[in-house]
């Protein structure tokens, strides 16, 4: 068993920081004694209703289109079987062992809730799996995003009923079975509506949207490190982010970058070289003097996402659900709300990088880096420098334009027209997660770059905080200028310095929290 604290799952949701740590640390759960109380009260109501001769659809019924077939009480437990292998259809690559795990916990919690009908050594098995690290094979392609997730969730639900293959907590692929005899757990023969339950929501795209906020808000502090060090590099002026400049246009994500900006420019020899007369500069281009309003408007997108999930993760989706003494059938399985902010925040994505890239490709021309040497190549001509860097860039970026494409305007209609319309969300977080790393990637090279950038402006010294994450750089063993070398190498380690959140903590080493 793992040795970490224990997150308690009860009739509440999770939080942000719970998920985090149960999809990436490892952490364990335990279901608290008022979740053991609603579910066995929802459970009641389930027994009660199969018992009944009067059909009930998710339990005495087929699913879907085959809705109308009333089934007999001897076969119901075979429905529950045939239900989660049929719906075990997945293909492709393996998903991610943190989305895999985010989603199970969701779904837990919704089990948690009381309104499931789920029995509580159901839900307890799904809890161990977590707790002992096993993780179930889930393939990339299968969900449309409406009836939930059905297909990755059911994968899930297999390994529950000891089929189908999982990893355990060293990544060895086995049979489920194996690994839940190895870990001490029994497996479950699913009864009335929990095949249903198991499989019904929207876990898998809401946890990566999750996942995929955690990372934002991290990167685009990250990215105003990155600016900063551009509008440094390439003399550019910090007045443009004075508080009663922002104040005119009350964004508040716009004001809080721009706050950011000031606070790491400040104490620069560099930028305080050309505040007198003498410059001649009028304005800068708005890849530099713009950074906040697009920084800004990305984090406005982001907590705009972030009320939007953490309303979901307040939800109990199933269908049909326990309310009260009754099931009753509803929609709230549709993935519509989580996927529209995936596509808007993929887009967000996309034009955060644009910006990074247009900022680092300014560096490189000697036409417009006001005096650094050309592509800051050592002997230009003979060396490269990091010509081919923005190269990387403006590759990612082109992609992430692509990716930018909603997923959620399209619909597929699926089960014999009984689904005509569906949310494709699954997609829709498949490509933002996708895109949140290629952004990692561009602000990357801009803070590689920009680092070049500053130490050839020597002996003038850049700021504080910038000269921190300049340090962090060249302790990680990437060299500062000199004759052309292999570049990926050190682009890959500024890629993990800035997903590490490595960058962050150097600048705020110095300044303190960045807003």
């Amino acid at each position: 068993m793992n040795d970490m604290q224990s997150i308690q799952v009860g009739v509440g949701p999770v939080s942000f920081d719970e998920l985090v740590q149960v999809a990436r640390a490892g952490a364990p759960v335990d279901l608290t004694d008022d979740a053991l109380a609603a579910i066995d009260r929802a459970r009641e109501v389930i027994e009660t209703l199969a018992a009944a001769e009067t059909p009930t659809y998710g339990v005495s019924t087929g699913f879907g289109a085959l809705a109308t077939r009333h089934i007999p009480t001897e076969m119901r437990a075979q429905l529950q079987r045939s239900l989660v292998r049929s719906h075990a259809a997945g293909s492709g690559p393996e998903v991610e062992r943190e989305v895999v795990r985010g989603l199970m916990l969701l779904r837990l919690s919704t089990l948690a809730t009381g309104h499931t009908g789920v029995r509580r050594e159901t839900a307890q098995l799904l809890a161990g799996l977590l707790s002992h690290q096993i993780t179930p094979v889930v393939r990339e392609y299968g969900s449309l995003g409406c009836s939930g997730d059905l297909a990755p969730l059911s994968h899930c639900a297999l390994a529950l009923m000891g089929e189908g293959e999982v990893r355990d907590a060293d990544g060895t692929l086995m049979p489920a079975a194996e690994a839940l005899v190895a870990a001490g757990l029994e497996p479950v023969e699913l009864a009335a509506k929990e095949g249903l339950a198991l499989i019904n929501g929207t876990d898998g795209m809401l946890g990566m949207l999750v996942m995929a906020i955690t990372d934002l808000r991290m990167l685009l502090r990250t990215a105003d490190i990155a600016a900063a060090m551009s509008v440094e590099g390439q003399l550019g002026t910090d007045r443009v982010f004075a508080p009663e400049l922002q104040a005119i246009r009350p964004h508040p994500g716009q004001a809080l970058s721009a706050a950011n900006l000031t606070a790491l420019m400040a104490g620069s020899a560099i930028v305080a070289s050309h505040r007198t007369g003498d410059c001649n500069r009028v304005q800068d281009a708005y890849s530099l003097r713009c950074s906040p309003q697009v920084h800004g408007a990305a984090r406005d997108t982001v907590e705009h996402a972030a009320t939007v999930a953490g309303r979901e993760l307040a939800s109990a989706i199933d269908n049909p659900v326990v309310i009260g003494d009754n099931v009753e059938s509803n929609g709230n399985f549709h993935g519509a709300p989580i996927g529209y902010v995936l596509d808007f925040l993929a887009i967000v994505v996309a034009d955060v990088a644009s910006i990074s890239e247009r900022r680092t490709d300014r560096f490189l021309d000697r036409a417009r880096s006001h005096g650094l040497p050309p592509f800051l190549a050592s002997d230009p001509g003979v060396d490269s420098g990091h010509m081919i860097a923005q190269y990387t860039q403006a590759a990612i970026v082109s992609e992430l334009k692509r990716l930018a494409v909603p997923a959620s305007v399209d619909s597929i209609p699926s089960s014999a027209m009984q689904e005509d319309h569906v949310s494709m969300g699954w997609n829709a977080a498949r490509k933002l997660r996708t895109a949140v790393d290629g952004l990692s990637r561009v602000v990357a090279v801009e803070v590689l770059t920009a680092a070049r950038a500053l130490d050839l402006r020597a002996p003038l010294t850049p700021s504080p905080a910038t000269a921190a994450v300049v340090a962090l750089l060249r302790r990680s063993g990437i060299e500062g200028p000199g004759p052309d070398r292999h570049l990926s190498p050190e682009i890959e380690a500024a890629v993990g310095l800035v997903q590490s959140g490595a960058v962050l903590a150097a600048a705020e080493s110095v300044i303190g929290e960045l807003k």
